[in-house]
């Protein structure tokens, strides 16, 4: 029984998935209030289309939703992924190197969502979640 318990994949699929994008969706939902406009020039600045900001509400809003039901969490996690490189390119590249005053990397969190995401998109959404679809998505 207790085995059983202790070596359960889609348990831990589905806290990585709970963890990942819902501590994503904060930062979505903050930008929807509070306005995401600074990315477009952030973009513009590195000589990209300003209109690749509105990429934040499918990278940190619809991604993270759709990780959290475990729909279509491999194509979402790869979504995520996506907005979390151009947010390290656009906003970290100083940080690269950096360690912070207390010793840690100055990109844990980044690298934390970076590399969640990454690993969502390798494992899948897992047994917990709504339909039993088999799609390479899922």
């Amino acid at each position: 029984m207790l085995d059983r318990f202790v070596n359960n994949s889609d348990l831990a699929k589905l806290l990585l998935r709970l963890s990942v994008g819902g501590l994503m969706l904060f930062h979505g939902i903050n930008k929807l209030q509070h306005g995401y406009g600074f990315v477009e020039k952030m973009l513009e600045k590195a000589h990209l289309p300003g209109y690749l900001s509105h990429g934040i509400l499918v990278g940190e809003v619809l991604a993270p939703i759709l990780i959290v039901l475990g729909l279509y969490t491999r194509f979402a996690a790869l979504m995520q992924v996506a907005v979390m490189v151009m947010a390290i390119y656009l906003v970290h590249t100083g940080d690269m190197f950096r360690l912070t005053e207390h010793g840690a990397y100055a990109l844990e969190l980044q690298g934390l969502y970076l590399f969640g995401a990454l690993a969502l998109f390798f494992l899948g959404a897992g047994r917990y979640r709504p339909g039993k679809g088999k799609g390479v998505w899922s």
